[in-house]
Order: structure tokens, then C-alpha cells, then sequence
């Protein structure tokens, strides 16, 4: 049974980031459950974009994106509908369009080969004895049993290791639903969709390397039925769909309290959506993920002795930001009060040309 200093669960962005922040000074084990090529295995369903703050952590650690993660096209604005209202207004946004699972892959290839990383890896149980965790997991197929002081929770909105440090903590969950059609718009555009009468959430569409995506969060027990039916009212907003090349689904934590981000206790962490440090406002995750990592790497070496309240303390400022997401997601969706914003035109570009596109399909590539 090898010992390690830090044991990861979870290698999306916050996982990666903290692996590759910690290699050659402590000895890592990261535990993940997609593969390390291609579209094979799992792959997080997003719709993939690169929010500002997430392009500054990358600034800091002097990181640039390779081609291959980049999508087509780069959109500069944000068309945010109100279905009830019947309202339409664009507003500029700064975002990178990424393909995700390529840039899921990414993150990990970064990780020095220093660390132990195991692909495609089910992680069963974790535990704690004395002043150890076990972690047990399942490498092709066969079971591996491991200590470590310390022990990382970057599993996400399921996580693991927050279900076993906070057993009673409930959080409020969403299932995001998005599928993928062959591009049918004569220019792409990215949207932000709010419609109350099917979530107290929104969805969204993004277009990305000849496919239109279209998603949203909705409730746990008819999110399917839901996010149907806002498909059929949207094509009165001129969005064209056809039939699914793919379909994906996966659950969204949404934080709407102060005590629903948690850090973790006894030498246990959380980063990342695990933490609950996710955007109430747009689903963001990305930024807060690398904020959360670059934070307790921090931590972890320059203050071990006492790294779950040095944590804690140096987040604040993290978690007041994500706090202010709840307050301008209330705002957002409010149904009288997001009308009365677009209404005012603030912030509003208007569009030169009609946005009732006539219909052209384009070739989707052959990634997705």
C-alpha cells in the first residue's frame, strides 16, 4: 500500500491545475475517470466557454492555448433572450470558444510525469484513520488501495469526497441537458435564454465547429420534458434545429446560499465545483476551478500545519465573488426585473442586420 503527501479525485480543470501546481514538491496521486485520448470514455458536457477570469489564471501561470483546443468561431457577444417578454437584446462578452473535452485533456497532458496519475480509474471509497486517508479505487479492473495526508476533492457537482465530509449538506441540483445539431444558422451566435415557465435556471446555445448547441439547466424531475418544450418555443426566435447527432446529460450544482460553498475539514479539501464554487449567474465553472487549485496549492505549501483554516480564510474573497453571483442570478431571474433591464437598453448593441437568419447548413467537422 503506497503513501502519498496528496491524494486528487477528479482531474477536470481544478484537479489538473492542482496536480500540475504540486509536481516534484510533494509526492501526487490524481484519480481520474476519463481516459487520457480522444473522444473515448467520459467527457463533461459543457458548452464550452473560456470566461475572462479563467484567461487570467492562464496569464499568471504564463499558459497559452494550444490550436487544438480552440473552436470555430470566436463570438463577441451574447444574445440573451426573455421568452415571455418576447425580448431579444446583445450585449458584448469576452469569451474563448474551446472544445472542452479537448481542453479537459489538455489540462491533464500539462501534469509532470513526476505525479501518479491513473486514467479511466473509478475511485470507491475514501476513509480516514488516524492521521491518514485511504483512498480506494478501481484501475483496470483490478481494486488498489492507497494512504495520503492529505486528500483533494475535485470530483465535481457528485463529488465523492463532499458527500463523505458533509453527509447532511444539501446543495441545489439541476440537470444539465444539451444536444448537438449539424449547424443551420447563416451566423453563429452564442445565446443566454431565460423562459420561467420551464426553469427557475437558464439554457443557453452556443455555436462551435460546424454544430449548434442547445442546452439549459433544469429541474431534477422532468428536466427532459422541459427542455423539449423550450426547443419548440424557440423556433419563434428564429433558432433552427433538425434532428440530434448527440445528446448529452450531467448534474449542475447552484449555489443560492452563503453555506452552500464548503471547503472542507481534517485534512480533506474541496476545489472547484465540489466546493460549490460554481457562477449561480451562467453556470461558469472553469475560473473559479483554477482560482480554487492556485489557492490551495498555495496552501498546502507554504502553510501545512494549519491548511484546511489558512483554506478556508484565503477563499473568502473567492466565495464573497461567487455570492455576488447569487444575488445578480436572483436579478437575472426575475421575471419583471430582467424585463425592465432589457427594455432600458442598457448595455444593448443593436444589430445591422435582421435577426431572422434564413436557414443555410453548414458541414459539421469531424470533432465534436
Amino acid at each position: 500500500m503506497e503513501h502519498f503527501d496528496v491524494a486528487i479525485i477528479g482531474l477536470g480543470p481544478a484537479g489538473s491545475a492542482l496536480a500540475r501546481k504540486l509536481a516534484g514538491k510533494m509526492r501526487v496521486i490524481a484519480l481520474d475517470k476519463k481516459c487520457q485520448c480522444g473522444t473515448e470514455g467520459f467527457s463533461k458536457p459543457c458548452g464550452g466557454l473560456l470566461a475572462p477570469d479563467a484567461q487570467r489564471a492562464f496569464i499568471r501561470d504564463g499558459i497559452t492555448l494550444p490550436i487544438e483546443v480552440i473552436a470555430n468561431p470566436q463570438i463577441f457577444s451574447v444574445k440573451t433572450v426573455d421568452v415571455a417578454a418576447r425580448l431579444t437584446r446583445n450585449y458584448q462578452r469576452s469569451y474563448i470558444n474551446i472544445n472542452r473535452h479537448a481542453f479537459d485533456l489538455w489540462m491533464k497532458s500539462l501534469i509532470p510525469d513526476v505525479v501518479t496519475v491513473h486514467h479511466d480509474t473509478l475511485c470507491r471509497k475514501v476513509w480516514r484513520e488516524g492521521e491518514l486517508w485511504h483512498v480506494l479505487f478501481q484501475v483496470n479492473g483490478e481494486e488498489q488501495h492507497i494512504t495520503a495526508r492529505w486528500l483533494v476533492g475535485a470530483d465535481g457537482a457528485n463529488s465523492l469526497v463532499r458527500r463523505h465530509l458533509y453527509p447532511d449538506h444539501q446543495i441545489r441540483k439541476y440537470v444539465a441537458i444539451q444536444q448537438w445539431f449539424p449547424e443551420a444558422h447563416a451566423v453563429p451566435f452564442y445565446s443566454c435564454i431565460f423562459d420561467n415557465a420551464v426553469t427557475d435556471c437558464y439554457s443557453w446555445s452556443i455555436s462551435k465547429d460546424g454544430y449548434f448547441i442547445f442546452g439549459g439547466a433544469y429541474p431534477m424531475k422532468d428536466g427532459q420534458a422541459r427542455f423539449e418544450a423550450l426547443k419548440a418555443k424557440m423556433t419563434d426566435f428564429a433558432f433552427h434545429f433538425g434532428e440530434p447527432v448527440k445528446s448529452e446529460k450531467c448534474t449542475v450544482l447552484f449555489p443560492s446560499r452563503w453555506g452552500d460553498f464548503v471547503c472542507g475539514k481534517e485534512n480533506a479539501f474541496l476545489i472547484g465545483e465540489a466546493a460549490g464554487f460554481i457562477s449561480a449567474s451562467s453556470l461558469e465553472g472553469i475560473s473559479y476551478a483554477l482560482d480554487s487549485a492556485e489557492i490551495l496549492s498555495n496552501m498546502l505549501l507554504n502553510e501545512p500545519n494549519n491548511a484546511n483554516r489558512a483554506y478556508w480564510c484565503a477563499t473568502r474573497k473567492l466565495r464573497f465573488k461567487l455570492y455576488s453571483k447569487i444575488i445578480k442570478s436572483r436579478c437575472l431571474t426575475s421575471p419583471a426585473l430582467r424585463k425592465w433591464i432589457m427594455q432600458s437598453g442598457i448595455a444593448h448593441i443593436p444589430q445591422n442586420h435582421s435577426e431572422d437568419y434564413p436557414t443555410r447548413f453548414t458541414s459539421p467537422t469531424s470533432r465534436m
